[in-house]
Order: structure tokens, then sequence, then C-alpha cells
């Protein structure tokens, strides 16, 4: 049928049922565009989650912040987890991550540059956090609980945008290492403890604030550092705090666009620990190459590149051939925010999918309301938290590990909580997707990245069998180390019957452990992952029975202690109270 040009048709909508108001009307003209055509109205649909205060959200945290002697930073951390929670902070997180770092080698003349170019939304995620000091608080503040206000400022940043997170862990994580080295520390902590920000590629001495970079890795060794080829000869004399010259590569080398780094290289005496600067003392640049930046799954925001060294100068960290004990200093840090980081990851994606629940409707009722989804998400709330209450307890260790056994719990459980809480975050995330449906698949959502980021903390730092190695030679050869973790579960004794078998279990297991490692049983290794599993549980599960309310004890002990959890999330017992455990996840619905 042909349509003249003055030719109206009235189609009434009055048969959509809810898709548009009754007896409204669309109106087709031949002479006008068809922009206003009416198909639908957007409902059924939650609102954004934004503008809300990621902090004073979290009944977790903040009872820990108070725990753990953290409240004297309570107003800065509110005022971060606003700005964290906020439209435009959110935004920031965003182009950062669609917009990714740039290598330039040269620049347009063909001088060698060596610079990375990142969007001004991850200068401004550095500026923020800087500001609040996430690079240097138990440093710049020290105080009672300060590692602990640090670890609740990272346990936000990380949810917002995690990959400017990076070089905020490594320059925080450095300064145990360089106190090894006083001379050193002189000259680079001042720098350090400022709280400014400056992205530009200039010498350290002229900036408001220094960020810290990691080099380790090279192609052919991977996690077995002591095969690193690198080599540092001395320019003049050996010895700590010397210049010495170095030469290779590193397969991995962390924020490149630093302005300091530790690195290892072989000495005369084997595998030492250098800082090597982007700019030396009298305003030249260093012999520092990127060759190229890494595309990785994850962390797209930050730049992790493989570099060269020809000739750069390095200056010695401590004795030649001790650069592990060294440099771990400084990883056992970066290990505490992996732990970290994984937790926030799963309060976000609990957030996320709790939030997306409350408001989406499907087979005549509220998702939260209908009792299968009701138990998947009570079981992400409750991994979120024993996370969470795992993370704060061990940042504590680090601000009272003055006495013995503090710091044997520091030791040992650094490693545990990284192995089990970064390992437990993929699945998390994936879950809290899944809840989601098709709406948390989808770019625009926060749920991709965060699936994307979710393996990374248990690759990063040492994986996941090397972690457990690292747990048996802690348990079998340091002093104390047992004993803290036996110390750590009598203070959660006689709380909850199940509790306490599964506590008494490990003890003895552990000793068992101890014992075969001693007579060289070898064979112990093979059960490696199960013992850190059980250790990290009945952690977890003191904090659980001590600190959080009924329902989340009853819903973690009987799923997780007490042998009664399928292998997917939503499988609590029915008995479990699982709209409170729900409520208390997200009170922000």
């Amino acid at each position: 049928m042909l349509i003249g040009a003055s030719l109206l048709y009235d189609l009434s909508f009055s048969h959509l049922n809810g898709y548009g108001a009754e007896n409204s009307t669309m109106t087709i003209c031949q002479d006008e565009p068809k922009t206003t055509v009416f198909t639908h109205e957007v409902f059924n649909q939650p609102t954004p989650l934004v503008d809300f205060n990621l902090f004073l959200s979290d009944i977790v945290l903040v009872d820990g912040l108070k725990r753990h002697r953290g409240s004297w930073a309570y107003e800065r951390i509110s005022d971060y987890g606003q700005r964290m929670g906020s439209a435009e902070v959110l935004e920031w997180a965003d182009q950062a991550n669609r917009y990714t770092p740039v290598l330039k080698t040269f620049d347009r003349f063909g001088n060698r540059i060596d610079e990375v170019d990142f969007h001004p939304a991850f200068h401004k995620m550095m500026g923020l956090s800087a500001e609040n000091g996430l690079h240097n608080l138990p440093w710049a503040q020290q105080q009672e609980g300060s590692h602990v206000a640090r670890a609740a400022l990272m346990y936000l940043a990380y949810q917002t945008e995690a990959g400017h997170c990076c070089p905020m862990s490594m320059t925080y994580s450095v300064v145990p290492a360089l106190r090894l080295q006083p001379e050193l520390a002189k000259i680079w902590e001042p720098r350090l403890v400022l709280n400014g920000y400056d992205g530009k590629l200039k010498p350290a001495g002229e900036k408001s604030g220094v960020i810290f970079g990691m080099g380790m890795t090279e192609k052919q060794g991977g996690s077995d550092v002591r095969a690193n080829t690198t080599r540092a000869v001395p320019i003049s004399q050996r010895g700590p705090a010397q210049p010495y010259r170095i030469t290779g590569h590193k397969w991995f080398c962390s924020a490149p666009m630093s302005d300091a780094f530790l690195i290892l290289a072989q000495a005369q005496d084997g595998l030492s620990c250098f800082l090597v600067p982007r700019f030396l003392e009298d305003g030249t640049k260093n012999n520092f190459f990127i060759q190229r930046l890494k595309d990785k799954l994850g962390n797209k925001s930050n730049a992790s590149s493989e570099v060269e060294f020809r000739d750069t100068i390095g200056y010695l960290v401590g004795n030649e051939g001790r650069g592990v004990p060294t440099i771990i200093e400084m990883v056992n840090h970066t290990r505490l925010d992996c732990a970290v980081g994984s937790a926030s990851v799963m309060r976000q994606a609990t957030l996320q999918a709790v939030h997306h629940c409350s408001q989406r409707s499907a087979f005549g009722k509220k998702l939260i309301e209908q009792e299968l989804m009701q138990n998947v998400l009570a079981d992400l709330a409750v991994e979120s938290e024993a996370a969470a209450l795992l993370v704060l307890r061990l940042a504590e260790s680090y601000d009272t590990a003055s006495s013995n056994e503090e710091q044997a719990f520091r030791r040992i459980v650094s490693a545990v909580s990284k192995f089990w809480i970064c390992k437990r975050a993929p699945q998390h995330a994936y879950e809290a997707m899944e809840c989601m449906g098709g709406a948390g698949y989808v770019e625009e959502s926060v749920m991709p990245r965060l699936f994307r980021e979710s393996p990374l903390n248990s690759i990063w730092e040492g994986s996941g069998n090397v972690i457990g190695l690292d747990v048996l030679r802690a348990v079998a050869k340091e002093e104390g180390v047992v004993e803290s973790i036996q110390a750590e579960l009598n203070k959660a004794g006689g709380s909850d019957i199940r509790f306490d078998k599964y506590a008494d279990e490990v003890i003895t297991q552990l000793q068992a452990v101890k014992r075969a490692i001693l007579n060289k049983d070898l064979g112990v290794e093979r059960t490696t992952r199960r013992l850190v599993e059980r250790m990290a549980l009945a952690l977890q599960g003191s904090l659980v029975v001590r600190f959080s309310p009924d329902s989340v004890v009853d819903a973690f002990v009987s799923s997780r202690l007490d042998h009664d959890h399928g292998m997917n999330y939503g499988t609590l017992h029915p008995g479990v109270n699982m709209s409170e455990i729900v409520e208390r996840a997200c009170p922000l619905n």
C-alpha cells in the first residue's frame, strides 16, 4: 500500500501490556524522519551503583578498622571511600582501562625516550591515591594501626580501579628493603613519604613525590630467580650502596614509568639486589630501555613491560649474594596487598551482584527474594566477609610485628592468605557475574573488568606452587610458626564445637608435616595445597566465630569447616539465615 505525502496513520499501542501506556499512539509521516518512533520504555533495570560511600557501606571494614586500632584514620578513609564510590572517579576508572598505556620508544626526531603515555584518567587515579597515602601511610605516619588503615585504603581503591594499585603497592613495599641500606634510604625515603604525584619523566629530586617499581623475572627463569643472567659489575669498589654497571634484561618489569626500581642481578658473590633509578643524581637519564609493553588479560590501565639494561647504573642494596633475602622484604609487603586486592575484588563483586538482584525482577518477584538466588548471594557474601576479616588481621600483624609471635604469624599468614584468598577470587567473580546474567557480561558493567582482574594476584608475587612450598619451608625451618597459628586458633576455642574439631585437626596435621620434612620425607609436598587450604579456612573460621554475627558463623562453619558445602556457590544448608547475611553485605538497598 502506498502512503501519500499527507496521509497519516495512527497505530494503537494498547496491546503492548506494559511496554507503552494504553491508548498511546504512534504517528508515521513519509516526509518526517522516524526518530520519534516509540518502541518501549526502560523498566525492571537496576539504577547505577554510583555516588555512595564504599567505606561506610561496608560493615565488616568499618568494624575491622576499629578492632585493629585504625580508628584514628576513620575520617580520612571515609572521605576516600566517598570519592572512590563517586560517579566521577568511577568514570576515571573506566577511561583508564578503556584507553590503555602506549609505549613511546622514540620521539619524532629519532631520539630514544622510553616513555609510557597514559590516559589522563590514570594520572588522576594515581594523584588521588597518592594524596591519601596509599603508597606511604605507615612510613609517613608511624603510629599504631597504620598498616591496617593503609590496607583499608587499598581495599577501597582496588574495588574502583585495580591497575593503579600496583605502583602504589610497590612503593609502599620498598621501604623495608631500602632500610637495609641506610645510605640509600637516606636519599629515597624522604621522597617516598611525600604525598604528591608527578607522572612526568624527570629527575626524582624535582618531583612532589616518587613511585617505585620492581624487576625480578627473566625469560629463562620465571619464579626461579637464581637462574637470572643479568650481570652487575662494580664501577670502582664492591660493596653495599656502591654503584655497579648492570647489563641484562627483565621479562616482567612492573610500572616502568616509576622513578626507581629494585632489581636482581648476578654479582661476583651471587644474586644481589640493586636500586636502579630512571635518572642519575647529576640529572642525566639512566640506561633504561623499554622493549615493549605486555598485552595482559587484565590490569589494563597499568603498564607492565620488558626492559633491557646496558651499562645501567644500579646501587647495591645489602651484601652481594643476598639479593633474595633483601628483596623478600619488599615481596612480603606486596603479598599482603595481593591478598587485600583479591578480597577487594570479592567485596565489589558481591556489591554488584546484590545491588542488581535487589532491583531486578523475574518470574513475578525480585531476584533477591528468590530462595535459590538468595543462597548464592549469601554464599558470596560469606566468602567476602571471611576474606576481609583475614586480610585485616594480617595487616595488624605488620603493625605489631615487634613481638616474636607476631613476626612468625606475619611470615606464615602472608603466604597462606595470598594463596587462598587469591585463588578464591576468580570463581567468586564469575558467580557474581552470573547473578547479573547477560547484563554482567557486557563491558559497560564493571564485572568483566573484575573478572579479568581476579586471577592476577594468584600469579603475581609467587603462584600457587611457589607459595605452597614457601609455607612448607616456613613450617619446617622457622621458629614459632606452628605455635603462632595455634595461638591464633586458640583465641576462638570454645566458641563452636565444629570449629574446635577442625582447628585441632589442622594443628595435628601441621605438626605431622613438620616432622615429615625434618625426616626428609619429600612426599609430603604432594599434599601441600590441601594443607594450605585447611590452614586458611581455620584462620578465617577463628575470626568469623569471634567477630561475625550468628548467621554468618552458621553459614561459614557448616559449609567450610563441617564439610557440608558443594563444589559451587549457592549450596548453603537451608537453615542458614540468608536474608540477614545478604542485607549485611549490601545495606544500600
